[in-house]
């Protein structure tokens, strides 16, 4: 931990070496947050460090940097961007139109060919690197001292736009050795003047996150994370700029001067990357030594592969040869070097046309309105639809029919639109609405107070459910039809054996004997579980019907309270709140479950097909002495099952979680119990045996 170094006063002027060791101090601890993801304190510790070296600078203003860690964030608003020449162009490189991993070869052959190598030569060794998709940046060091932060722009003239860099923390504004190499390091000593080029961008879950806070404020949403990037670089304002999350990935050098001792002096491009990365920059870690053109091929096709698992976006992959010296001598053509080139990959945004919109019922009765599409390819495949999530998204969006729109896939995504074009907007195109029926069965299509999903309230008579309702109803947990699981269901529905769930019980020996795959003694036990499982309770019953919100303890409370399935398919929404467990939303679930005829005319169907369980008069209320509490199990009891002391405490009025909180009243552990015990121990929770859970549930605390 650092020294507290001025504990004494913020009003005598602290000692000038102490200061400086202070913000030092923290310039390291934020390198190893930011791009070392390895912090050594944690973050109190941290704002302790920096609010004292805060509270210093208050006093005393004529001690304040402009490389002190306070000033990350600060500075007028700006009228406007001022102009910057770049002392070294910041030059574009050419791209590779062969999307294909055969790119990789021509380049190579290109370079084999300006380097005069036949065919009996040794490989060219290249750097490999992703193709980043976000903003060009030049950073000016001066002594080390971040000085002025420069965009592309032309390639000779860009924009200084120094106070929104020093707003992103990976980017340091003191550069100095890391102490674990300071001593007897091979690493160079920092330049007089330092040009370093690389890209801003923005991680996607930040800019996920970024967009969720613009549509909670009403504010325009960014179409990716490459234009959010680009726009909070641009913003006048640093203390918004400061808002909107911020990376950086180092790539390369622009101007250098040597210090006295020479300055660095480099082999090869690598090794150039290496010694920013010890200097304090990040450097992606997916930068790699190529031998030839199967290597570039190798790395072309393994980052084409993972591109939609990293944090971040990239468009493809830049290789350039990496010995310096070709480098220089095989020089520039025009305004691109002769060594580099950027292998871009399949496009994973395009512009099309939105031919209509239909609604489609997934299997848990989700309505999701679709675009059809005018064919485009984008993302290496033909895309002819694009899902716009649920009404508020396509409302936000104000997708309309005609509409020209940017469809964005990535790998194995569901193709989206991410914006549209409303300058080519057709006259008279109508906003989308979300219809009120189901359009597969006709039930009425009902959105929840607090949910963005309209879904079908048909759920046993919905085809597009049909799967889905079976699997339910047939689970361990409902009336358990032993044997019949998803790839059974999918032949029976899929060659159209059963439409209902009542035809689970016509099915006979033949028609099962008679499915790919069935034997008979397997067709003769599913036969006989059906059979079995028609003896039930209530609970299962209505639990297995799949009522939305209703789960396992809300399905007990209702049979308890009612004691029978008649009397909860007529009681009204005020009753059904008199059971304990039923709130509001679980009320209006029940009744539009149960309002709609076909539902029950499923339930009677059951109940013809020889579907029952004991019924009686509505049960006297049980003690519940863990009423209003919940527990949490973990590890394995000696005696009960999971399942078993799950029903125990739901029985008493407990509720069970998987997780551990603040909330949570016990933690039952058992044998192997894992981290949700350390949780528990962490905040305090109370813990029990087996034994101190069955005092428990005989009211005994």
């Amino acid at each position: 931990m650092t020294p507290d170094l001025f504990a004494s006063s913020a009003a005598t002027a602290p000692d000038a070496a102490a200061i400086e060791q202070l913000r030092r101090s923290l310039h390291e601890h934020a390198h190893r947050y930011y791009v070392l993801d390895d912090p050594l304190i944690s973050d109190a510790e941290y704002d302790r460090l920096f609010q004292q070296l805060q509270a210093i600078e208050a006093a005393h203003p004529e001690l304040v940097t402009p490389d002190s860690p306070t000033q990350r964030v600060g500075g007028r608003p700006l009228d406007a961007f001022a102009s910057v020449r770049h002392a070294v162009p910041m030059l574009s490189i050419r791209t590779e139109t062969d999307t294909e991993a055969s790119g990789a070869e021509s380049f190579d052959a290109r370079m084999r060919r300006e380097l005069g190598l036949d065919v009996t030569a040794p490989p060219v060794e290249y750097v490999a690197e992703p193709k980043f998709d976000g903003l060009a940046m030049s950073l000016r060091y001066v002594h080390g001292v971040l000085v002025q932060a420069a965009t592309r722009g032309d390639g000779e003239l860009g924009e200084d736009v120094t106070q929104n860099i020093r707003t992103i923390g990976q980017i340091p504004i003191h550069l100095f050795a890391p102490a674990a190499l300071s001593a007897g390091s091979l690493v160079p000593e920092v330049p007089e003047v330092l040009e370093v080029r690389g890209e801003v961008y923005m991680r996607r879950d930040d800019f996920e996150r970024l967009n969720e806070r613009q549509r909670e404020h009403g504010l325009k949403t960014f179409v990716n994370p490459r234009n959010a990037a680009a726009g909070a670089v641009r913003q006048l304002d640093p203390a918004i700029a400061a808002q909107r999350p911020l990376s950086f990935f180092a790539y390369g050098l622009g101007e250098v001067t040597p210090t006295e001792q020479g300055g660095p002096a480099f082999e090869t491009h690598f090794q150039l990357l290496q010694t920013l990365k010890a200097w304090g920059f990040p450097v992606s870690e997916l930068v790699q030594v190529a031998q030839g053109a199967p290597e570039l091929i190798a790395y072309y096709e393994s980052i084409a592969r993972t591109r939609d698992q990293l944090g971040f976006d990239i468009d493809g992959v830049v290789y350039k040869v990496n010995i310096l010296a070709l480098q220089r001598r095989m020089g520039f053509v025009t305004r691109e070097p002769r060594w580099a080139v950027a292998h871009k990959f399949p496009a994973q945004e395009q512009i099309t046309t939105v031919q209509g919109i239909e609604v489609q019922v997934g299997r848990t009765g989700k309505l999701t309105p679709v675009a059809r599409l005018a064919p485009v390819f984008v993302g290496g495949v033909t895309v002819t639809n694009a899902t716009l999530h649920n009404e508020d998204e396509a409302r936000r969006k104000d997708v309309r029919v005609g509409d020209s729109v940017v469809v964005r896939r990535a790998g194995d995504v569901i193709p989206e639109v991410v914006a549209v074009l409303p300058e080519k907007r057709p006259p008279h195109a109508q906003p989308f609405t979300m219809p009120l029926q189901c359009p597969v069965c006709g039930s009425t299509a009902v959105r929840e107070e607090g949910e963005v999903d309209h879904r079908c309230s048909g759920g046993l008579f919905c085809s597009a459910q049909r799967k889905q309702a079976i699997l339910h109803f047939a689970q361990r947990r409902a009336v358990e039809v032993e044997g019949l699981g998803e790839k059974l269901v999918d032949q029976l529905v899929d060659g159209k054996i059963i439409r209902t769930l009542p035809d689970l019980y016509r099915l006979g020996l033949t028609a099962l004997a008679s499915l790919a795959r069935m034997a008979d003694k397997s067709a003769q036990n599913i036969v006989l579980a059906l059979e079995k499982s028609k003896q039930t309770t209530l609970p299962r019953f209505l639990f297995g019907l799949g009522i939305r919100h209703v789960g396992e303890a809300t399905a007990k409370e209702l049979a308890r309270h009612f004691g029978s399935l008649d009397a909860i398919m007529d009681a009204s929404e005020e009753q059904l709140l008199a059971v304990a467990d039923v709130g509001p939303t679980v009320a209006h679930s029940l009744r539009t479950f149960f309002d709609q005829p076909h539902n029950r005319e499923v339930v009677e169907q059951l109940r013809a097909c020889g579907v029952h369980w004991e019924e009686g008069a509505p049960a006297a209320q049980a003690p519940q002495p863990l009423a209003g509490k919940t527990l949490v199990l973990t590890g394995t009891l000696p005696t009960l099952s999971r399942d078993e002391a799950k029903d125990l405490i739901e029985a008493a009025g407990g509720k069970v979680a998987g997780s551990v909180s603040k909330k949570t009243a016990y933690v039952v552990a058992g044998v192997e119990a894992g981290s949700k015990l350390d949780k528990a121990r962490e905040l305090g929770v109370a813990i029990l045996d087996e034994t101190g859970l069955k005092e428990l549930l005989d009211g005994h605390p």
